[in-house]
Order: structure tokens, then sequence, then C-alpha cells
């Protein structure tokens, strides 16, 4: 596995070396050895249950493995939350009584940050109104994953982490997802995405890999 990374072309933004996760006693990752590189898409794909989600709160820092290491612009991950890395795990927390712009701005504001254009831009960049005042305890399921989307790229991060990014969004929102997200790549950011739509897979990922029982294998890989 190792020799295979080696010989694979650009910079590794992210690294998982023979990582091991136990949850309640259970073995939920074994061994699971992977990469993904600088400007490119990384498709995990695998049923519920493989260990998908578990792998991606390791990455984002959310759960600290008892085996292997994860590094991260070749940081090691230790305790804290690594920087510059937009998420999408589980169902967001948005306050059901604000709307989707004001959800946005409260979270924009604790860095300081008081673009206000710039979340507009990105609210209309994933679909939505920003100047609506409809509360999102209201947003249809798809629309609430349209808000998420719009969160884990508001501070314009270099890694995207997006598990399931596409549930809820109708045909017409699945498309301009993918084009934002090929956008995103073009760009020169690195996404590690999971899905069960094998589309998404073909037609956004440069490396794909299948997660059965806890382990990672590389599937067939198209280089871009």
């Amino acid at each position: 596995m190792e020799n295979m990374f080696e010989k694979q072309s650009g910079k590794t933004v992210i690294k998982v070396c023979h990582v091991t996760k136990r949850l309640g006693g259970t073995e939920v990752l074994r061994d699971v050895n992977f990469s993904c590189r600088e400007g490119k898409i990384c498709g995990i794909i695998g049923h519920n249950g493989s260990g998908k989600t578990v792998l991606f709160k390791c990455i984002s820092g959310l759960y600290r493995p008892e085996e292997g290491e994860i590094y991260v612009r070749k940081k090691r991950l230790e305790e804290e939350m690594p920087q510059g890395m937009g998420i999408i795990i589980d169902s967001p927390a948005f306050l059901p009584g604000k709307s989707g712009m004001q959800n946005l701005e409260l979270l924009y504001l604790l860095n300081h940050r008081r673009d206000r254009s710039h979340l507009e831009e990105i609210m209309r960049k994933v679909g939505l109104d920003p100047v609506s005042r409809k509360h999102v305890k209201y947003y249809s399921l798809g629309m609430r994953q349209r808000l998420a989307i719009a969160q884990a790229i508001m501070e314009d991060p270099d890694i995207l982490i997006l598990d399931e990014p596409m549930n809820g969004l109708d045909r017409n929102g699945i498309r301009e997802i993918r084009e934002l997200l090929l956008e995103w790549k073009a760009r020169g950011k690195t996404i590690l995405l999971a899905s069960h739509n094998r589309e998404d897979i073909e037609l956004l990922c440069d490396e794909v890999y299948e997660m059965e029982m806890g382990r990672l294998e590389p599937e067939k890989v198209s280089q871009a």
C-alpha cells in the first residue's frame, strides 16, 4: 500500500497509516491505509456500518484512533481538530428558529469575519436565497443539506470532508452540487467524499476506495 502511495503524483494532503478504531469494544476500523492528494477528489464507497463515517470522524479530529497515525498537510493529528477543513458528517446542528443566513452569520462571526456579501454569495452558490427569512425548522431535507454544504465551504477551506453530501437533494440539486465540487477541485482543493450513489463516485472521483467491515481497499483508480 505504501509503495502505491509513493508512486502517486501530486502533494499528499491527507495520509492515513495503519489506523484501527474501536467503539464499545467493537473494531470499527481495521488497519486502514490510504492517502488523498492536493486538487483531487477521493471517493469512499461502502454499505451502512462499514466504517466510512468513523473514518471521516478520525480524519476530522472528532475521534482518536487506538492504533495508527493520521497526517493532515504532513502534520500528525493529535488532540486538536485540524484547521482549514470544511466538514459534513451526520446532521449539522442548526438553530431552528433562525433563518439559514442567520445561522451562517452566527458561525462566521465566531472567527471575527464580517463579510456579509461573501455569505450571500455562498448561499446563492448552493441554491439558497440569502434574503429569505424562512426559519431552518421549516426547511426541507434538501434545503438543510444545501445549508450544510454552505457551512462547510463558507470559510474557503482547502480540505472538504463530505459524508453523503447529496442526501435529500433532488436531481437539479445533485447536478448543482456536483458542479460546485468540480469547481472546488479545479481551485486545487482536496475533497474526501462518501456517497451511496455510484454515479457521484464515477463522475467526480479521481481515486476510489471500498470499505467493508472496517477494511479499506483501493478500487479501480482513474487518474484525472
